[in-house]
């Protein structure tokens, strides 16, 4: 009597969801009469509403084995194995009802969710084989749905979340199996794959150690704590021999290290750039502007690729790229070192659409007055229309373009204010120099200093000499 009175006051601070209260009586219950079957059924339904399944999966297992016609007790025992991601044991349970009471609608309605866990579980099986992670998450969040408390569940979950990127998800999921099992070895794992692929790899090593401390034969933490390692070292080796001026060692230690784990994309993408670094101080610019791009294809956020391929851009002038990447990088930290890297690529861009006058005479940009007038002495005489009156109609038209060009190109070199407004990428036109209206016969004349006429006569076979008139 003493027991029926605390499984009725059980039951009353049940049926106000006091569950906390109620799994008092029913222990109560218990202790005063620990051979009555429903007494652990109810304190199993009890500990189910409190989300203590594993708990709740020992009293109902107890409750049936005092009595096996026990059908809520199966009912609960397969409730609990579901819930705990084992829908074979739970469909065993609940075809043991359906022989108790063939009609048991419930029985037959968690039978289905059973058998829907099981062919999301084979599905995820073979999409995880196929490394489509999305559809394993996909399968994992509706098994999730039956099967809330499946800690294996939710560790595949994660670790598929992780191998898409999705570290911070990832790392919540991981965190909270922790939270109630710290000695979880796959949540452990997870916690340091998420770590590793953040390229924060000392403290994934720690994690995976750790792993291994409680699984010492988890296959998947031995073999990430090894490319860990292996990648910390390789690329630390990388960096020494760069800092070493050694570019060619490392070179081959950053294409070593690369080679070692494809999926670790952020680490990658570091490698790559610091690879590019590499070959912009070896001078090999187109190589090097692929490596850049290999890294923004890993990591599109990544500022220090961009900005080492605008630079390498930048010196094989290829300014239209150039630009398209300082933008992104402003757009992304609109520092003030961003903005005159902007500015000055999209300055050098204007430049590069208009005639390059130093190109035109054949000088470098840092060429003195003298010899930027030796360069003009020489291509004009040797565009000078005259000395190519014998020729085509199409080669005398050609000749003529040149030497008016060669004859602009003097103008503005000539003049030390003109040239640093060219320098500079200002639009000439806009100061008021119009190129269209240009004579480039009387820069000649004036440049040679005759009085008037002036003819090119043969004086031999292929030979000139110029004379004035």
């Amino acid at each position: 009597r003493e027991a029926e009175s605390f499984k009725e006051q059980g039951n009353a601070y049940y049926a106000k969801k006091d569950y906390n209260e109620a799994y008092n009586y029913y222990t109560k219950a218990i202790d005063t009469c620990p051979n009555n079957a429903s007494y652990y059924g109810n304190r199993a339904a009890t500990l189910m509403m409190l989300g203590r399944f594993r708990e709740a999966l020992g009293d109902a297992q107890q409750s049936v084995r005092l009595d096996d016609t026990f059908v809520r007790g199966h009912l609960r025992e397969g409730k609990c194995h579901l819930s705990l991601g084992n829908a074979m044991a739970a469909s065993r349970c609940f075809q043991r009802v359906l022989e108790l009471d063939h009609k048991n609608t419930q029985a037959q309605q968690e039978l289905k969710n059973a058998s829907t866990v099981l062919e999301y579980e084979k599905i995820a099986e073979v999409d995880f084989e196929k490394r489509d992670f999305r559809k394993v998450v996909f399968c994992m969040d509706r098994a999730l749905e039956f099967a809330p408390a499946c800690h294996r569940f939710k560790i595949l979950k994660a670790e598929c979340l992780a191998l898409l990127g999705r570290y911070p998800e990832a790392q919540s999921v991981a965190s909270d199996i922790l939270r109630m099992d710290s000695t979880n070895a796959d949540a452990l794992y997870v916690r340091g794959l998420c770590l590793y692929y953040e390229d924060c790899i000392e403290k994934a090593v720690q994690f995976f150690v750790q792993a291994l401390r409680m699984a010492p034969d988890h296959e998947k933490a031995c073999l990430a704590c090894r490319n860990a390692k292996a990648l910390k070292a390789k690329k630390e080796d990388g960096n020494k021999a760069f800092k070493e001026g050694n570019y060619k060692l490392a070179y081959e230690l950053y294409t070593e290290a690369l080679g070692i784990d494809p999926n670790n994309i952020k680490t990658n993408a570091k490698l790559y750039c610091n690879r590019g670094t590499v070959n912009s101080k070896l001078r090999k610019l187109e190589e090097a502007i692929d490596d850049c791009t290999n890294a923004v294809k890993l990591d599109d956020t990544y500022i220090k690729a961009y900005l080492r391929r605008a630079q390498c851009y930048m010196d094989t002038e290829q300014y239209e790229d150039a630009v398209r990447d300082y933008e992104k990088v402003y757009q992304t930290e609109k520092t003030k070192e961003h903005k005159q890297l902007l500015k000055n690529a999209q300055v050098e861009l204007k430049k590069s659409k208009r005639k390059d006058y130093y190109k035109i005479l054949g000088v470098d940009k840092n060429a003195s007055e003298d010899e930027i007038k030796k360069a003009y002495r020489k291509r004009a005489l040797m565009h000078h229309p005259d000395r190519h009156s014998g020729a085509s109609a199409e080669v005398q038209k050609e000749e003529e373009k040149k030497f008016k060009e060669v004859g602009e190109a003097f103008t503005i070199l000539s003049d030390p204010k003109k040239k640093a407004r060219y320098d500079s990428g200002q639009d000439l036109e806009e100061d008021g120099l119009n190129m269209g209206e240009f004579d480039a016969n009387n820069i000649f004349k004036a440049f040679f200093g005759g009085p008037g006429g002036f003819s090119f006569e043969a004086s031999g076979p292929g030979n000139f000499f110029f004379q004035f008139g």
